[in-house]
């Protein structure tokens, strides 16, 4: 096959380091390759962005770019600021260009310094490998709230450790983790919701909540109620959960609540189908919570209203879909079937009151009294 001949014909262009390319590129999935090489054109230009706007952009849940942002991180490409609700409103950018350049100054010096010292000894220099230097990122003072270019330094950092790793407990540890005085009440509680005995690996589940996690009893409660909920009785799906509620500063049941409703899969199912690809607003959330649980709607029921709304309006599609909602509530509907039969009655009633208006109408008409022998005389003069 022949080879590609490659034309640089524009300068508006966004450099990427060669470095990204070699080591990062290939192990990236789509949606963290374009999150990555967009924010590069975002600093290029000095324009801000967000989660939400990325988002938008790309067609995916504020969730995949916040974890395509967290990919990144991981792999030390970036770091992250978040707010108080867990997110991200600063990203710093590691410089691999200037590592790049700092290796490779740092690699001749060294192969110099070996090569002079074997001179001396008349031995033929050897060559030695330098492995890139980690960096540490510190951020600049003044930056957007989107992403800024951040100075490295040389300074190797210390290993990173989870902040909420779940440790190997050992028997000793289990056993005095059963002796506490709260424990027989959060071990009823995991057992009722869960309905049987646990066992010494769930135990220890619990003690991670407690000993590492810092979750309260009723946190506890909440976290093993919601899982079971969603069918997900195993412990290793809890701590995921529970992690992710430390890592997002969830602390209260309340706390809880608020954030499972901003990832819950209905809840971008519902956003979804009303056309709206971002994390839904504690407005938004409100609406939905309300369909799910005060109304006790199932998920086709609020499809269904959720298409109603999307045909009628292009605006305030959660308000409109909520008086849809709130109004087959009222009507005691509680399946899909029961919304044709409201359907039927509104279209027999609709019906009935516009022959009644014809009727008026025709009856206004004929009751209209003419002076008929004036109206002859008046045409015979003509």
């Amino acid at each position: 096959m022949a080879r590609l001949t490659i034309y640089k014909d524009s300068k508006n262009v966004t450099p990427v380091c060669n470095r990204f390319i070699d080591e990062y590129m290939e192990g990236a999935n789509d949606i963290q390759l374009k999150v990555y090489l967009y924010l590069l054109r975002m600093l290029g230009a000095s324009r801000a962005t967000s989660v939400s706007d990325l988002a938008d952009k790309f067609n995916h849940t504020e969730r995949e770019i916040i974890r395509a942002l967290k990919y990144w991180e991981k792999h030390k490409l970036l770091t992250l600021d978040y707010d108080e609700s867990g997110i991200p409103v600063g990203i710093h950018f590691r410089d691999l260009d200037a590592e790049e350049t700092t290796a490779r100054r740092a690699d001749t010096s060294r192969s110099l310094a070996i090569y002079m010292e074997n001179d001396t000894a008349s031995v033929t220099p050897a060559v030695e490998t330098i492995a890139p230097m980690a960096s540490v990122t510190e951020p600049v003072p003044s930056r957007t709230p989107a992403a800024e270019l951040i100075t490295p330094v040389t300074e190797a950092p210390e290993p990173i450790v989870p902040v909420f790793s779940k440790p190997s407990y050992s028997t000793e540890q289990l056993r005095a983790f059963k002796q506490r005085e709260e424990t027989a009440q959060l071990l009823f509680i995991a057992e009722s919701y869960i309905g049987r005995p646990l066992t010494p690996a769930e135990m220890k589940s619990v003690l991670f909540f407690t000993d590492v996690l810092h979750f309260s009893v009723d946190l506890i409660d909440y976290l093993i109620a919601y899982c079971v909920e969603r069918g997900k009785k195993d412990f290793k799906y809890m701590e995921r959960v529970a992690v992710n509620w430390a890592e997002n500063k969830v602390s209260t049941p309340a706390q809880a609540k608020r954030f499972a409703n901003k990832y819950d899969k209905k809840v971008y199912t519902i956003m979804n189908a009303l056309g709206k690809n971002s994390m839904p607003t504690l407005k938004e959330a409100e609406y939905i919570t309300r369909w799910t649980g005060e109304y006790g709607f199932d998920m086709d029921v609020i499809m269904e209203a959720c298409e109603r709304t999307v045909l009628a309006t292009d605006r305030h599609r959660l308000e409109y879909a909520e008086r849809i909602l709130s109004s087959w509530h009222n009507e005691n509907v509680h399946h899909k079937a029961d919304i044709h039969k409201i359907d039927e009655l509104y279209h027999r009633r609709k019906a009935s009151a516009k022959q009644s208006s014809d009727s008026n109408k025709f009856n206004q008409f004929s009751q209209n009294s003419y002076d008929f022998n004036a109206l002859e005389k008046e045409l015979l003069s003509n």
